[in-house]
């Protein structure tokens, strides 16, 4: 769940991209499948998004998930505590963003990822490419098709715009994920 803070940061996040894009509500609600009220609750700051709600606006927008959740710095030395950070939440993953850094033609966005036991987070897809390190546990990821089974100190890289998966094998797992996309307005 996304604390209140974060709340009104997608909010207002989702309606400056929106409009900079040219698209009305009832065009957001159309590409991204949300509902138009719940939109219009999410761009006030009173929504409570999922991770889905999240990536769905991700793809709707063309903007990698940094840009709608957080708020751009760029400090000499970023010390983040993870007591602080706020949690997208979805049916299987918990994920804490640590940083998105924008270097040269590429934005990268950094989280600590947490998968639950017993159940599967699925993905239609969304722009740019997964790198996964697991930390602990065993996870089941990849494309939908054909996912791998990465063990503690595995890495693994896919294109992110076709349907992937996370799932755990037994316990649950830790994991750090680096989304990777091209520049914000040229994401495809």
């Amino acid at each position: 769940m996304v604390r209140r803070q974060a709340a009104r940061v997608l909010g207002g996040n989702v309606r400056a991209l929106r409009e900079e894009a040219g698209l009305s509500l009832s065009e957001l609600a159309r590409r991204s499948d949300i509902a138009k009220g719940t939109l219009s609750q999410l761009e006030s700051g009173r929504g409570n998004p999922t991770i889905e709600t999240v990536f769905s606006l991700s793809r709707a927008l063309d903007v990698p998930v940094s840009s709608l959740v957080t708020e751009r710095t760029d400090p000499d030395v970023l010390l983040v505590r993870s007591a602080g950070l706020d949690v997208l939440g979805g049916h299987a993953v918990e994920l804490r963003m640590l940083r998105r850094m924008d270097v040269d033609d590429r934005v990268f966005e950094l989280y600590d990822q947490r998968v639950r036991p017993g159940q599967t987070q699925r993905s239609p897809g969304h722009p740019g490419r997964e790198h996964v390190v697991v930390t602990s546990g065993v996870l089941r990821v990849g494309p939908s098709d054909s996912p791998y089974e990465l063990g503690p100190g595995d890495y693994i890289c896919f294109p992110a715009q076709a349907p992937h998966l996370y799932e755990t094998v037994g316990g649950p797992v830790m994991s750090v994920l680096l989304l990777e996309y091209p520049a914000v307005g040229s994401v495809h």
